[in-house]
């Protein structure tokens, strides 16, 4: 039985979400404790970065996706679902619209904005990385 594009994408998606958890929890129990708040948040946006482009880099030959486009597509795939989940989860969780927003900037050593430009870059930069293609 072969896996479908779709399902391989949400697949590798949901394997990103739970990187992020993790690397959410570490942040909160080691780093923020260990290198304070501003470089511990600025650690763990780059730790996320990173753990993004090794997870593309691995699943790049799985995905079988060749061509700059539909490697830029599948990045902006990722994008829309992460924002999508974290505007739900934000905002279901009772958090208000600003407040959501707020993790959008650059503020206090907040690299979110990075990570989400690496998440639409990864599949291309993997396969460049793999000189894929």
């Amino acid at each position: 039985m072969s896996v479908s594009l779709a399902s391989k994408v949400f697949i590798i998606w949901l394997t990103i979400l739970l990187a992020a958890i993790a690397n959410g929890w570490l942040r909160e129990v080691a780093l923020i404790p260990a290198l304070g708040p501003v470089w511990g948040l600025s650690a763990s946006g780059l730790l996320l970065s990173l753990i993004i482009l090794a997870v593309a880099y691995l699943f790049l030959p799985w995905l079988n996706v060749h061509g700059q486009v539909r490697l830029l597509q599948l990045g902006g795939v990722w994008l829309a679902l992460t924002l999508i989940f974290e505007f739900s989860f934000g905002l279901l969780s009772g958090k208000a619209l600003f407040e959501v927003l707020a993790a959008y900037s650059f503020q206090g050593g907040n690299l979110w904005p990075l990570v989400l430009l690496v998440t639409a870059l990864s599949p291309w930069v993997a396969a460049k990385l793999r000189r894929w293609g």
